[in-house]
C-alpha cells in the first residue's frame, strides 16, 4: 500500500483529508433540495446546451476551481448501455470549462477491468475526447490518503481514497440510470464506488461488499459533500443491472447538488419507491417533500424500469 505522506503529497493529502473529514459529519437535516428533470431524447449536440443550462440553473460556481468528473465506466459490451455516454461527459467537461473552472479532469476506478484506459477506449471516450489521456486519472492507481470515518454506517473505520478526488473543489457524479441486482438501483451515489481504489482494495473491491453495499454508499456520500450530479437516463438499463440488463429509453437527464435528492428523484422516474432503497434510508432521503423539482414533473417522464423478481416489492405504487 502506498504511503501518501511524503514530499509534495504531504500537503495534498493533508488538505484532502481535512476536506473529507468535514464531510464525514452526517447531514441529519436538510432543506428541500432542488433537482432538475430535463427531457433529452437522444445523444446529440443539443446536450451541450442542456448541460450548460442545468449548471447555471443550480448556480454551480467553479471559477478558478478544480473539478473532477466521475462517469460510470464499469464494463464494455458493444450491444449494451452499461456506461455513461461519452457525449454527456464531454458536454459537462465543456460547460464547466466555459464556466471558468481552472482544471477539469475525468477520474474513474472500475471494479472489474484492471486496464481502465482500454475500457474507456472501448466505450468511445478516446473518440469523443481527442486529448483523453491528458485529462484522465485512473483512480484505481492514484496516490491515496487515509480518511477516518467518524460515524460510519458500515463497519469500516477508515478508507484509503484517491487524492485526485479528495483534493478537488467539486466532484461531479455522471452516473447511468440503472437497476442493480443487489441494491435495487444504481445512480449518482452508487457511482461513488468507483472512487475506491482497486490498487488498495483489489478487484472487485470485495471489502465494500462484505461491509454492506448500501452502508458503504452512505459512508462515501458523507465523505464528499461538495458534489453535483447529472444522471444519464437517456438510455438507461433495466432488469439485471448494472451490467447484464437491457436498454431502457427514459429520455431524461436528472441533475442536482445533493446526490441523495437526485437519486430519490431518479427512483421515482424509474417507478421505484426511494423509501425502500437501503442507502437512501441510511442518509434520511427518499421523502418527496424533501425535494423541489425543476423542469418536468416526475409524472410526465415516469417510465417504469423492469425489476428482477426479488425486487418487485420496491415498485412505486
Amino acid at each position: 500500500m502506498r504511503n501518501a505522506a511524503c514530499s509534495r503529497r504531504q500537503f495534498v493529502g493533508a488538505s484532502a483529508a481535512a476536506v473529507a473529514l468535514a464531510g464525514c459529519e452526517r447531514r441529519e437535516s436538510r432543506p428541500p433540495s432542488a433537482v432538475s428533470i430535463v427531457r433529452a431524447p437522444r445523444y446529440d449536440a443539443a446536450l451541450y446546451d442542456t448541460v450548460s443550462r442545468m449548471i447555471r440553473e443550480h448556480r454551480i460556481d467553479v471559477r478558478g476551481k478544480r473539478v473532477v468528473l466521475k462517469p460510470n465506466l464499469v464494463e464494455f459490451d458493444p450491444g449494451s448501455v452499461i456506461n455513461t455516454h461519452p457525449l454527456l461527459v464531454h458536454a459537462a467537461y465543456e460547460a464547466l470549462r466555459a464556466a471558468g473552472a481552472a482544471d477539469v479532469r475525468i477520474g474513474e476506478g472500475p471494479g472489474h477491468r484492471r486496464i481502465t484506459l482500454d475500457l474507456a477506449e472501448a466505450a468511445g471516450y478516446f473518440r469523443t475526447f481527442p486529448n483523453f489521456e491528458d485529462i484522465f486519472t485512473d483512480l484505481n492507481r492514484d496516490e491515496v490518503t487515509q480518511v477516518p470515518l467518524s460515524r460510519p454506517f458500515s463497519g469500516i473505520r477508515s478508507l484509503y481514497l484517491p487524492n485526485t478526488a479528495l483534493g478537488c473543489d467539486l466532484l461531479v457524479s455522471l452516473a447511468k440510470m440503472k437497476t442493480h441486482h443487489w441494491v435495487g438501483a444504481t445512480l449518482s451515489m452508487k457511482n461513488l464506488f468507483g472512487l475506491v481504489p482497486g490498487g488498495v482494495y483489489g478487484w472487485p473491491k470485495n471489502l465494500l461488499h462484505w461491509a454492506g453495499i448500501s452502508e458503504c454508499i452512505a459512508d462515501l456520500y458523507h465523505i464528499f459533500p461538495k458534489t453535483f450530479a447529472i444522471v444519464d437516463g437517456i438510455e438507461g438499463m433495466e432488469g439485471n443491472g448494472p451490467i447484464q440488463g437491457t436498454s431502457k429509453h427514459a429520455g431524461v437527464l436528472v441533475a442536482g447538488v445533493d446526490l441523495a435528492a437526485v437519486d430519490s428523484t431518479c427512483c421515482r422516474i424509474m417507478g421505484i419507491d426511494p423509501m425502500k432503497i437501503g442507502y437512501l434510508q441510511f442518509v434520511g432521503a427518499g421523502a418527496e417533500q424533501g425535494v423541489r423539482h425543476l423542469g418536468e414533473p416526475v409524472a410526465a417522464v415516469r417510465s417504469d424500469f423492469r425489476l428482477l423478481p426479488q425486487f418487485q416489492s420496491i415498485r412505486l405504487a
